[in-house]
Order: structure tokens, then sequence, then C-alpha cells
């Protein structure tokens, strides 16, 4: 048995990434979640799977919701903080006087491959009933800024049928990446063409080359 802290024996060594118990919780619970469900999950099963007793997790965690909130928060918080970034690019630099929709793009693009790309396809768990409640508001408005976000860059980008909503509408789309993941129908392509996708229904297809290095230049200056 080794310890990971005081009062706080490990079972077994540490089998899972993370630096910190903490972090070896939040997989734990992560992989148990999206694979057995959050109602069928417990806090001691958690334990069991980091290899800490009961008690020890409740050193990080006072509750399960607590862990849940924690994953949904991961879940937005880069895509969120590279939004922002980008929405709070100055006018009359190279980047918001580069092609109409390369914004919107990078935005998609980054959002899509952090959601694609992570360790568990925590997204799925958006929908719990448990979810709606106030005790996760602070995600629910997160979740809620990047939204806005997303319409904010998209707005104005066209007159076609995609009209103000074009934003929304790829937001829509980026998020669907975690239902195609579910159905083990993404790859490494799939970021990409959720991002194209929106700037197609804004009616830019036709810019696309010129969008998408655009785009990637800005998640190499941001990101």
């Amino acid at each position: 048995m080794t310890s990971a802290g005081p009062g706080r024996p490990r079972h077994q060594q540490p089998s899972r990434p993370g630096a910190t118990a903490r972090e070896e919780i939040l997989d734990a619970a992560a992989e148990l979640f999206t694979t057995q469900g959050f109602a069928s999950t417990s806090t001691r099963s958690i334990a069991d799977a980091v290899g800490i007793r009961q008690s020890s997790l409740y050193h990080h965690f006072k509750t399960k919701d607590d862990i849940l909130e924690d994953l949904l928060e991961g879940t937005v918080s880069g895509g969120l903080t590279f939004a922002r970034a980008v929405a709070a690019l100055p006018a009359g630099t190279p980047e918001t006087d580069g092609p109409a929709g390369s914004r919107l793009h990078a935005v998609a693009l980054y959002d899509g491959t952090q959601l694609c790309n992570a360790r568990w396809n925590l997204g799925v768990l958006y929908h719990l009933p448990e979810v709606r409640s106030t005790r996760f508001a602070r995600f629910l408005n997160d979740r809620q800024e990047l939204r806005h976000l997303y319409g904010e860059l998209g707005g104005g980008l066209s007159a076609t049928a995609a009209g103000p909503d074009g934003g929304d509408f790829t937001f829509r789309l980026v998020e669907s990446l975690i239902y195609l993941r579910a159905d083990g129908a993404v790859g490494p392509d799939s970021p990409m063409q959720a991002a194209d996708a929106g700037l197609i229904l804004c009616g830019l297809g036709g810019k696309l080359p010129a969008i998408r290095a655009a785009s990637r230049s800005l998640i190499d200056r941001l990101a």
C-alpha cells in the first residue's frame, strides 16, 4: 500500500493519468459516468477505480455532483477561453481583417477538436436530468456564453437562409460531434468538417480555403 498524502492511503500504485489524486478521481469518474451512467455510479466505485478509500475521495470532493460539475466545466472551459480571446481581438488587426467567417471557423475548429480529442466523451452527460438544475448553473452559464460567442462571431456573415443564426447553427454542428463520437463515427477530420459545414451554412463555402488558412493562423496564435 502506498500513500496518496497524509491520512489518504492508496491500495495500489497510481494507474490513471493525473499528477494528483484529484485528477485520478476525475478520470475514473469520467470513465464510469460515460460507460455505466451517472446514476449507476457510486462514489465507492469511483474510489475503487482509483485505488483509494471512499473516505479519501471525500477529502477532494464532498459529493458526486461536485465531481460531475468539475467534469462538465472541463468540456467547455477550453473552448470558452479560446472563443473569448477571438471575440476580444481589436478591429483593424490582420486577424479581424481576414476573410469573413475565419474567426467563427477558428472557434468551431478549436472547440470541436477539444470535444473529439478529450480522453472521455463527457458531452454525452449534457442532457442528464440532474444537469438541468441550478446546482450546475456555472456550467450552464459557461456553455450559454460559449453559444452566445458563436452567435456573435457568426452574426451578419450572410443573407442566406442561415441568416443571423449561422453562428448558432455552427455551435450545434460542433456539439453534434459528441453524438457522432458516441456512435464511433468521428475521425481526425471531423472537427474540420463540422467547422466547414458551419461556414457553408453561412454561404461561404466558396471561400473555404482562405478561411481555413486564416482559421489555423488564429489557432496557432491564440491557442
